[in-house]
Parts: C-alpha cells; sequence; structure tokens
C-alpha cells in the first residue's frame, strides 16, 4: 500500500461480530481482515473480468 487512507465504516452489530470472529481464528486485527477480505474479493473479481 502506497498510501493509506482512513473511512468511518458503520456496520450491522451481526456482521461486525462475525468479522470480529473471523478476525481472531486468523489472528488478525479487525481492520486486517476487512482489507484482507476486499482484497481478496478485488482480486476475484479482476480474474474474472480477464478470462474469457
Amino acid at each position: 500500500m502506497d498510501e493509506e487512507k482512513r473511512i468511518t465504516l458503520r456496520l450491522p452489530a451481526d456482521l461486525h461480530a462475525w468479522l470480529a470472529a473471523q478476525a481472531r481464528s486468523a489472528r488478525r486485527s479487525l481492520n486486517s481482515e476487512i482489507v484482507y477480505r476486499l482484497e481478496v474479493e478485488r482480486d476475484n473479481t479482476v480474474a474474472d473480468t480477464e478470462s474469457p
């Protein structure tokens, strides 16, 4: 990451709890878990658009 941006994110409580649990099980911070999942989805989307 060359530059980082700070945002405020509102999540439903149940989604927050689920993400926090996923982060704990992967030994990541909540922020890192969200970034990880967004990057995976971005990479999948790019791969889908590049395949014939």
